[in-house]
């Protein structure tokens, strides 16, 4: 157990802070408000709450592909790294957070794993969110192929002492008609739970938005596929406040054998 701090008490306080602003996200550009989050699996981040106990930089890299980089959002300021980054500035104003893009338009669990090395294990961050498998549905790619490439680029992080994050596929209507899009989304699921690791599931968390009547269009934008600003914002949004909710939560060390 790492005992917290004369620093990290008013750390505590300061997540605490953020966690109910979070709450309650300031209206955005488009006039619309993000709905309200359904119950979501917490994340477990023990290698980036350590580094911001012990006053070490945070690094966080988004790996992943278009909706990564953040095509159709209306600016670079608008994508989801950069929500990101300002949701964990707002709520850290005495911890140094950075959110590397990693994004790269047209890619998927091949080309991903292919950089992870030099895009992603190279800066030795304490939390990679890898976001992956809608351009593998829209191109029928195989479910078991998928599946090893997945969960090999996971172990690979994992070895390097990086907490992993697994984002799986929007609801819009491109994703949708893709039939494999389904399988994918168990197979990152299963990797999750083989490996270890925290699956942020951006389908389960638009389904649960649509059942209460904020359907996908809202947040899609006119290609029928990536977020529009609104998606983009109240996506971050959730996964923001499970960041910073696990941040909270106490770490321990497991003992070694």
């Amino acid at each position: 157990m790492i005992p917290r701090s004369g620093f990290w008490r008013p750390i505590v306080a300061l997540l605490s802070a953020g966690l109910l602003c979070a709450a309650a996200p300031a209206p955005l550009r488009t006039g619309a408000a993000c709905p309200a989050d359904p119950p979501m699996e917490p994340l477990h981040l023990p290698h980036l709450r350590a580094a911001l106990a012990a006053r070490t930089e945070g690094l966080i890299v988004a790996l992943g592909s278009s909706s990564t980089e953040g095509a159709m959002a209306s600016d670079s300021a608008h994508t989801y790294p950069a929500v990101l980054q300002a949701a964990l500035d707002a709520a850290l104003p005495t911890a140094h957070v950075a959110v590397i893009n990693r994004g790269v338009d047209g890619q998927d669990a091949p080309e991903e794993l292919a950089r992870l090395d030099t895009d992603v294990i190279a800066v030795r961050p304490q939390l990679v969110i890898w976001q992956v498998g809608a351009n593998g549905a829209m191109r029928h790619a195989d479910p078991e192929t998928f599946h090893e490439l997945v969960a090999k680029g996971v172990r690979r992080l994992r070895n390097a002492g990086i907490d992993v994050v697994l984002m799986d596929n929007q609801r819009s209507p491109r994703v949708l008609a893709a039939t494999e899009h389904i399988v994918l989304e168990d197979s990152l699921r299963d990797v999750a739970h083989e490996t270890g690791v925290n699956l942020f599931s951006r389908s389960r968390l638009m389904d649960a938005w649509s059942d209460e009547g904020a359907k996908p269009g809202l947040f899609t934008a006119k290609d029928g596929l990536h977020h529009n600003d609104l998606g983009y914002a109240c996506v971050t949004r959730a996964l923001a406040r499970l960041v910073i909710a696990a941040l909270e939560s106490p770490v321990t060390v497991a003992a070694t054998h």
